[in-house]
């Protein structure tokens, strides 16, 4: 608020806000919901609200320049004939070509292939620009079977059998009309410049014993080579990844509430789901008793993955590895300042864009126009992702030597404190300063 505002007394509402009071302003001037691109913005117990206890006397760090931390990790080793082997533990995360520009779907394969990670193909099927650049490539198998091709599948090294998505679990995606090419409706198989919604469940299932019979078909399509992936957005974690081990997943996707999307109603992306932070331990705990966490199913942790200490703590919590979707957009260019008079010309500025949905993205990344699209080179934005992708895996690096590991995947739950009473209940770790854990002791 401003001063001269405060000094007459004037008091903004916590309950009405102003961005509240515009959107109730907006809802009766449109009588339609809001739709938009990006992931959640309302605070969230998030990483952030964790530390690291750094080795000292009781523990012995590791020297940086002399002893190794390795960060590799092998996904799928439960019954695939061909596990995906990785150098780093974070991956590209599903966004689909029609949300995406093929440019851009080219340099997230570029990024990722050169740092030895896998990307994935979201709703709509693979596309040449895609398969071609990316040495790991996971084909999403999803709701509205848009693009569902089998000799597709067996192109790829992984499949990923997506049930929900932490923007939006228990809803579908939206590709609106002005983004419907005549390329991206030839690969879907509906009518160009039409709006589409795929479907929120699978049509030929109606609970997990239908997910072990599809597993199966899958399974059998591609001759048990590569892993199978089963993709929950968090709601109920526990009892989805239990249900997902059960019907023979070999890797458990949990997405958390903080993960974006391309298009969907407001009120899901901040309404709907649970935190990151809250459904890994959940998740975690469903593997142990199971018995086969770390020793048969692994877990990819995805939802507002930032930085590489949200990559170490996610993986100190449980996590094998990590995805990111909207990271790694930024990466390639998305709400760069260099476009902030477009951003602004379209009632928006760098930093604050999300209306993925519209078709007119200035940095060429959430658009099929072509004019726009060619903005984005697809071989300095894949630099520029790789260059992130090697400061994440670098970051984490620096806090597992820390912590006196030797590899990422030794981080442990010890190794973490909370900040919040929240957090610490959340994600089952100490309060800083205290051995109380929230609701456990």
């Amino acid at each position: 608020m401003s001063l001269d505002l405060a000094a007459r007394g004037l008091r903004e509402s916590a309950t009405f806000d102003r961005a509240t009071i515009y959107d109730i302003q907006r809802a009766a001037d449109t009588g339609i919901y809001d739709i938009r691109g990006w992931g959640a913005k309302r605070a969230l117990p998030h990483f952030d609200d964790l530390l690291f206890l750094g080795a000292s006397v009781s523990r012995y760090p590791l020297e940086g320049y002399r002893e190794k931390c390795g960060t590799d990790v092998v996904l799928g080793t439960r019954h695939a004939l061909n596990p995906v082997h990785l150098d780093i533990p974070v991956t590209i995360a599903g966004m689909s070509f029609g949300a995406l520009s093929a440019n851009a779907k080219e340099a997230l394969g570029r990024g990722a292939s050169a740092v030895g990670t896998s990307t994935t193909t979201g709703d709509g099927g693979m596309t040449p620009e895609e398969r071609g650049q990316s040495s790991k490539l996971v084909y999403q198998y999803l709701p509205s079977r848009y693009g569902m091709n089998p000799d597709d599948l067996r192109k790829a090294d992984a499949i990923e059998v997506v049930l929900g998505q932490g923007a939006k679990p228990g809803g579908g995606g939206m590709l609106l009309g002005q983004k419907i090419t005549e390329r991206v409706a030839g690969m879907r198989t509906l009518p160009v410049g039409i709006d589409q919604r795929s479907a929120s469940r699978h049509p030929d299932w109606t609970g997990p014993d239908d997910l072990t019979v599809k597993i199966a078909e899958l399974r059998e399509i591609t001759d048990w080579r590569v892993p199978i992936y089963v993709k929950v957005g968090a709601s109920r974690p526990y009892y989805d990844t239990a249900l997902a081990v059960k019907a023979g997943a070999d890797v458990v996707v949990v997405d958390g509430m903080q993960g974006g999307t391309a298009a969907t109603q407001q009120v899901f992306i901040e309404h709907v789901g649970i935190p990151t932070l809250a459904a890994i331990g959940p998740a975690v705990a469903a593997l142990q008793d199971l018995g086969v966490h770390r020793t048969g199913v692994q877990l990819i942790v995805s939802g507002g993955i930032r930085t590489g200490a949200d990559v170490a703590k996610a993986m100190a919590l449980g996590a094998d590895a990590v995805a990111i979707g909207t990271a790694a957009l930024i990466a390639l260019g998305d709400n760069d300042p260099r476009y902030q008079d477009e951003y602004a010309k379209l009632g928006s500025a760098a930093g604050f864009y999300d209306d993925f949905q519209d078709g007119r993205d200035p940095a060429g990344i959430s658009t099929q126009d072509p004019e726009l699209a060619q903005r984005l080179d697809p071989i300095a934005a894949g630099r520029r992702l790789a260059n992130y992708l090697r400061v994440l895996t670098l970051e984490a690096q620096t806090i597992a030597r820390a912590c006196g590991k030797s590899h990422l995947r030794n981080l442990e739950p010890e190794d973490l404190v909370a900040l919040t009473v929240e957090s610490a209940a959340m994600a089952g770790v100490p309060l800083a300063g205290t051995s109380w854990i929230p609701g456990r002791s």
